[in-house]
């Protein structure tokens, strides 16, 4: 699957769990370690783990393997690495806490939904 036709799949994946605040960062030319970072938010650690859930769910279906995933236990914050794209789904104190929309500033937002 192509890394676009991903990044479309997760997110509606993060919007359908009811996740919220979904942006998709375009890091390439600021980083190596990802070209995309998607970045959402849950109400709390067990909606956080029910995203994550359905998102690796939704990627086995379609012959994509997670390679590493962190955070999964306390649902703070998730990050699941695809290689070339990073999900980090993170409850809303995590998220004001870590300012990662800030941290990569720099980065070509290519969509966000700041709704509900």
């Amino acid at each position: 699957m192509e890394q676009q036709a991903l990044i479309d799949m997760i997110c509606r994946v993060i919007l359908d769990k009811k996740g919220m605040d979904v942006r998709v960062l375009n890091v390439r030319d600021v980083t190596a370690i990802a070209d995309y970072f998607i970045i959402g938010t849950a109400r709390n650690p067990r909606m956080a783990r029910s995203i994550s859930e359905a998102i690796d769910e939704k990627l086995g279906e379609n012959h994509t393997t997670i390679l590493r995933t962190e955070g999964y236990k306390e649902g703070n914050w998730i990050l699941q690495d695809l290689g070339g794209i990073m999900i980090h789904i993170l409850i809303p104190e995590e998220r004001s806490r870590y300012q990662l929309d800030q941290l990569w500033s720099d980065a070509k937002v290519e969509y966000e939904n700041r709704g509900e």
